[in-house]
């Protein structure tokens, strides 16, 4: 049989490898300011970019979509190679992905630490970056499926299953979710609304968790594992098992996040009922894992690459069975809104992510250059600093979680509330601390492998371009007799990618489609009006500052939180909110009733210096609220778009809205120069011209919500 000659490109390879240590560390370096400034408020500096409103979603995405995502390309573009035994269908293709990819992330941090964002959580990015994601995405699956269809080896790998996967779930879910009505060039408004917004967006997130975070990292495992431990994948029939179970029953998951909400009972049942199956097929893929090391565990106290394959697969199985566990809504109730669900996450990305991201740096970039690495006991070092870290940083949230919960719901022996919503923080203060020295060890792992690997780099040479001989494969499609049927399937890979897609339309159509055409799953209340044209600008300020990712708008109907916010919130009062504000974490108290629970002066106030308000606040300042002009010029345009969407203002009111902008915010100006506190602050401060400020449309936004509904007294029985 003829060989045919023909060469790896490693170069891709090496740029995503340097990409992914880039931005990894720019990622926890920003990872670990937020989280010392829930400690040390004074750490936002009372600038508007250093905020822990702009840093958050900066550190999110930086993790998710740098690190973890250039990771992703890093294993993708090496084991692809690889296992169809073909250099990549287009250098030039390669070179477009990756620089592609830099500029998004490079877009994505310019734009949140300005405050450009759309508010949805793992979303944030504006239209022009969103089509930009969906161009260099395409770009990726043209290079994947044109490799895959060049390739020299018959049957495709379990590992390029969860690479097709990826690819057409997550193009599916970023058009789904990114739909939105532009107002300017970085603004827009999600097309969705309230409910529904909040269902795609939670499709969308969990589900970015499932098939960018989840499926191709188990796809450089079923590669990398069987590589690094010199032993053949445990079990190829539990594999298919795995595969299509997990991708099948994943898609369905979302509304686990939004368990006693306004989502309709039925959504939320579907997504707890197929969180709890997920179980089976993610223990599935934990197993194949670890028992492909049976008999290796020798090895493995001896191979630092293992320990850490080994603990990612842990934290991965870890994670898996704690996911369905808050789904349950007995658990849920306890967990939603706390630092226990933060200590979720990071389980899953520091352990099962940047541990098998650690796993593969280690093993390819000596290969990649030709050399032994630098220094074996440095990688231990990595290791155990790694694990630590995991330990410090997940135990406080875990403890802080319980902690916020158990405080929030326990009442007196005469029926009031026990703690204010600030005695609960004050009592976890020193868990955030904890938190963040133990980021820092975690932090300082990281330094000591991009040490090592630099050492290592120097001391070789890149292999750009390895040669590799195969024999040209003549027919993919050619069966054998008492085949495995998925072996049929695995030679076509154009079928499997719609039979993957089938799988996973399922379970967004079912769960999706019902809540836009049924209308009485939101049920409309007459009372609820669109916001006036300065709240709208509050609303956009709002959202700008990344207020949602501290305090939430949806009140459960628990006793203890109609007790401490007022009636529990209703699927009709969000019709017009686009995108909603519903929030994951209340680092703050809920502010679904905060309109009228305080004077205008008190807002004034609070925004300027939280703590001349609450004593130990760890809320930042916002000095430049009252100092920069609202934006009015904008109105027009932002009150025709929300009229596109169907919030019904008056045919042609864009024309009259400054004009009612201007009287409600002298209305409010009025009432704050009335005060004698705020007229001592305004002169002190050297605070002039309010009617213009900023601030006034925050106040608005504030005082408006939650007002649509009486707040009804609550009856005990």
């Amino acid at each position: 049989m003829e060989m045919e000659q023909f060469k790896y490109d490693n170069r891709i390879v090496k740029n995503f490898a340097f990409a992914t240590m880039l931005w990894g560390l720019v990622g926890m370096l920003v990872g670990l300011i937020v989280a010392f400034q829930l400690y040390y408020p004074a750490l936002n500096f009372k600038l508007p970019y250093t905020t822990f409103g702009r840093l958050r979603p900066l550190h999110t995405n930086a993790v998710i979509f740098a690190f973890v995502g250039n990771g992703i390309f890093m294993g993708v573009y090496y084991s692809l190679q690889r296992l169809l035994k073909a250099r990549m269908f287009s250098d030039t293709l390669s070179k477009i992905h990756f620089w592609g990819w830099q500029l998004i992330i490079v877009c994505a941090a310019l734009t949140l630490v300005f405050g450009i964002t759309t508010g949805k959580e793992y979303a944030e990015l504006e239209w022009p970056i969103d089509i930009l994601i969906a161009l260099i995405w395409v770009v990726f699956g043209i290079n994947m499926f044109g490799t895959i269809i060049k390739r020299r080896e018959k049957h495709l790998y379990v590992g390029i299953w969860f690479y097709i996967a990826t690819f057409v779930t997550i193009a599916m879910l970023h058009i789904v979710n990114s739909i939105e009505m532009p107002v300017s060039f970085l603004k827009s408004y999600s097309w969705y609304a309230g409910v529904q917004d909040a269902l795609v967006q939670w499709w969308y997130g969990h589900n970015a968790v499932a098939f960018f975070l989840t499926t191709p990292y188990l796809g450089v495992m079923y590669y990398f594992l069987p590589k690094a431990a010199n032993r053949p994948v445990y079990s190829y029939r539990l594999s298919i098992v795995h595969f299509w179970a997990l991708i099948f029953l994943y898609i369905w998951a979302g509304p686990h996040h939004l368990l006693y909400t306004s989502l309709p009972d039925w959504a939320q049942s579907l997504g707890t009922v197929f969180s709890v199956m997920l179980i089976a097929p993610s223990w599935g893929g934990m197993f194949n894992g670890l028992l492909t090391l049976r008999g290796a565990w020798d090895k493995v106290r001896e191979d630092a690459i293992l320990k850490f394959l080994v603990v990612a697969i842990t934290a991965y199985g870890m994670s898996t069975f704690e996911g369905p566990l808050l789904s349950l809504k007995n658990v849920n109730a306890i967990s939603h809104f706390t630092d226990w669900t933060v200590a979720h996450v990071h389980v899953g990305a520091l352990g099962w992510n940047g541990f098998m991201t650690f796993a593969m740096l280690y093993w390819l970039i000596p290969r990649l250059y030709n050399t032994e690495i630098h220094s074996k006991s440095l990688m231990n070092t990595h290791f155990w600093l790694g694990t630590l870290g995991i330990l410090l940083y997940a135990i406080p949230m875990y403890w802080a979680g319980f902690s916020q919960s158990l405080s929030w719901s326990e009442f007196t022996a005469d029926g009031t509330l026990r703690y204010t919503f600030m005695d609960t923080v004050v009592r976890i203060k020193l868990l955030y601390l904890l938190r963040g020295i133990g980021g820092t060890v975690y932090l300082t792992g990281f330094v000591v492998m991009l040490y090592n690997l630099i050492k290592t780099v120097k001391k070789g040479s890149l292999v750009a371009e390895e040669s590799h001989s195969a024999p040209a494969l003549v027919n993919a499609t050619t069966a054998h007799q008492g085949e495995h049927w998925h072996r049929w399937l695995e030679r076509r890979p154009v079928q499997f990618l719609l039979l993957s897609l089938v799988a996973v339309l399922i379970g967004g159509i079912i769960e999706l489609v019902p809540t836009f055409l049924v209308k009485s799953n939101i049920p409309t209340i007459a009372s609820v009006k669109p916001y006036t044209p300065l709240e709208l600008q509050g609303r956009d300020i709002y959202i700008r500052e990344g207020c949602y990712n501290c305090h939430s708008q949806m009140i459960r109907p628990f006793r203890h939180e109609t007790e401490r916010y007022g009636e529990y919130s209703k699927a009709g009062e969000f019709v017009y909110d686009h995108p909603f504000q519903w929030g994951s974490k209340r680092t703050g108290p809920d502010l679904q009733r905060e309109g009228g629970r305080n004077p205008d002066s008190w807002h004034f106030k609070h925004m300027y210096e939280p703590s001349w308000i609450t004593t130990g606040s760890i809320m930042p300042a916002y000095p430049w609220l009252f100092k920069d002009d609202l934006d009015i010029a904008s109105t027009e345009s932002k009150i025709s778009a929300m009229r596109t969407l169907g919030v019904p203002y008056p045919e042609g009111y864009e024309k009259v809205a400054v004009s009612d902008l201007e009287k409600q915010s002298k209305m409010i100006v009025a009432g704050l120069e009335a005060d004698a506190d705020v007229q001592k602050m305004l002169k002190t401060e050297g605070i002039s011209k309010l009617e213009n400020k900023e601030i006034i449309s925050l106040i608005a936004y504030l005082q408006r919500l939650g007002t649509d509904i009486k707040n009804k007294p609550l009856t005990l029985k």
